[in-house]
């Protein structure tokens, strides 16, 4: 692998990276929010609202990686795709919810505060998680032959646009 090739694979992990937070730092907020609206308006035990917290955020998740994080992504297989991430997204569900659970029920820490840090710091594992296998799993890359047919045929549509358009074809 040559220094540019690492640079170029470092440089779209971070790019990555920064989309996946930006949708997922919106989740953090929408699934706070949620949470903190059904315990305030309800009288639901503490995981529960914070379990219909966790599925909202996940739709919201779905929606912004497919088509904000991952849109360049393979979209041929959309059944296999929504299936992987709700299974992993369950995970994560147990994992953020565990340890709100473990918290609350475990040590008695059950302030609205202490609901909101355990809350918050089970987001936190459980993203790890969910980076990982979203896109390991769930948003596959395309393979590199047809990205390059992708891309081929981008350049032969411009190609066909411009030609038609009068302008000077490279």
């Amino acid at each position: 692998m040559t220094m540019g090739h690492g640079a170029s694979r470092l440089r779209r992990l971070v790019h990555e990276v920064a989309k996946f937070g930006a949708v997922g730092g919106v989740g953090v907020l929408v699934n706070l929010l949620v949470f903190n609206l059904v315990r305030h308006v309800t009288d639901l035990q503490v995981v529960r609202a914070s379990v219909i917290a966790t599925v909202v955020a996940i739709v919201f998740n779905y929606v912004g990686f497919r088509y904000f994080t991952y849109r360049d992504r393979d979209k041929t297989r959309r059944t296999r795709e929504m299936s992987l991430f709700l299974l992993f997204s369950a995970v994560g569900l147990v994992i953020e919810n565990g340890v709100l659970y473990a918290a609350t029920y475990g040590f008695g820490w059950d302030t609205p505060l202490q609901n909101n840090i355990f809350k918050f710091l089970g987001i936190g594992i459980a993203t790890l998680f969910r980076f990982w296998s979203y896109r390991s799993w769930v948003f596959r890359a395309l393979p590199a032959r047809e990205a390059a047919a992708d891309a081929e045929s981008i350049l032969k549509g411009e190609r066909a646009r411009r030609s038609r358009a009068g302008q000077r074809v490279p």
